[in-house]
């Protein structure tokens, strides 16, 4: 049996009635992923600001996304955790539009870096000869105005001048608008509007850049192949070592677009959809897929600073405060 959020009033949200046991696992497992993903995104940020070796523009590109994702963590996944468990919004209407704008605007910025690191990638596997003439500071400093500069502006636009509601207004204030409720709503225009710029551009930009990059270095794998075929020495250890950075490129790839499409592509197919099905998508199946949603950026820390080998050993001198040491911030983490 539902609950009313306001038992006096008759236009109020209706409460869950999970019992205590199951509120507690929900709780227990959504500060886990809080705190992953605020512990994760710091340790990439303090090592990137610390140490000068890692002062290059492609890391200030990754220092920039995984500053959105622990502002997400931080700003966001907590109010979203409570509005999740208790079906109900405790924090007032206005706050509810700051934290919905929030919320689009961090998820967006983070799915846009990923986009824009796709293409510097694509320029230091593709054209490494002018990879650094191409990206410089200046160019990686547009990327990052413009990851988070489009996503604020279409995200407060939207939901502070009520963009996302046009044309389903009666709808919206009829059946889904209700005291005690935050939930994201969108028009079938404004969600065709916001797959589009949140999701599918983004993602269209990386699976074709990934796509090329991914030929292009199995390609460039097959020729230093052929080439090391005409040299006496060293002919199979040299092969063994190219076909193996072939597989980890691709394994690399591959695990990049699979946690990006498995966490983001269920919310976004379901918001696109929802109003052409008439809104008949749960909330509560809602809720999940917006988590869904934020694990990519829980995952982004593992995906792009795990993998490298300079994190381990920043990773290692950050745990055991070895930063704090004198000149610790020029310690070689790799080999230039």
């Amino acid at each position: 049996m539902m609950s009313l959020c306001h038992d006096r009033i008759n236009v109020s949200c209706t409460k869950n009635n999970w019992s205590n046991g199951i509120r507690a696992s929900l709780y227990s497992l959504m500060v886990l992923i809080i705190l992953t993903t605020l512990v994760g995104n710091l340790i990439v940020i303090i090592s990137i600001s610390h140490f000068k070796q890692l002062h290059t523009p492609t890391n200030w590109l990754i220092h920039s996304m995984a500053t959105a994702d622990f502002l997400l963590g931080c700003l966001v996944m907590p109010y979203s955790m409570v509005r999740s468990v208790e079906h109900y919004w405790y924090f007032g209407e206005v706050f509810c539009k700051i934290h919905t704008s929030t919320d689009i605007m961090l998820s967006s910025a983070s799915i846009f870096h990923l986009s824009f690191i796709s293409i510097d990638r694509y320029y230091a596997v593709c054209d490494p000869l002018r990879y650094k003439t191409r990206i410089s500071i200046l160019v990686i400093s547009a990327m990052i105005f413009i990851c988070w500069s489009v996503p604020a502006i279409f995200a407060f636009g939207m939901i502070f001048l009520e963009l996302n509601i046009k044309g389903a207004e009666e709808i919206y204030y009829k059946h889904v608008h209700c005291i005690g409720g935050c939930s994201v709503f969108f028009s079938k225009a404004s969600g065709v509007v916001a797959f589009m710029t949140s999701f599918y551009i983004p993602a269209s930009i990386m699976l074709y850049i990934y796509y090329r990059i991914y030929f292009i270095a199995k390609r460039q794998a097959r020729s230093i192949n052929n080439a090391n075929q005409k040299l006496p020495n060293g002919l199979e250890e040299k092969n063994r070592n190219s076909q193996s950075k072939e597989r980890k490129a691709a394994k690399t790839l591959g695990i990049v677009m699979g946690v990006f499409l498995i966490c983001w592509c269920p919310f976004f197919v379901c918001t696109v959809a929802d109003p052409f099905v008439g809104y008949t998508i749960p909330p509560t199946l809602n809720e999940a897929l917006i988590w869904f949603g934020y694990l990519n950026s829980t995952f982004n820390p593992m995906v792009y600073a795990f993998f490298y080998p300079w994190f381990r050993r920043a990773l290692k001198m950050v745990l055991f405060g070895k930063i704090f040491r004198k000149d610790s911030s020029r310690c070689k983490l790799f080999l230039e």
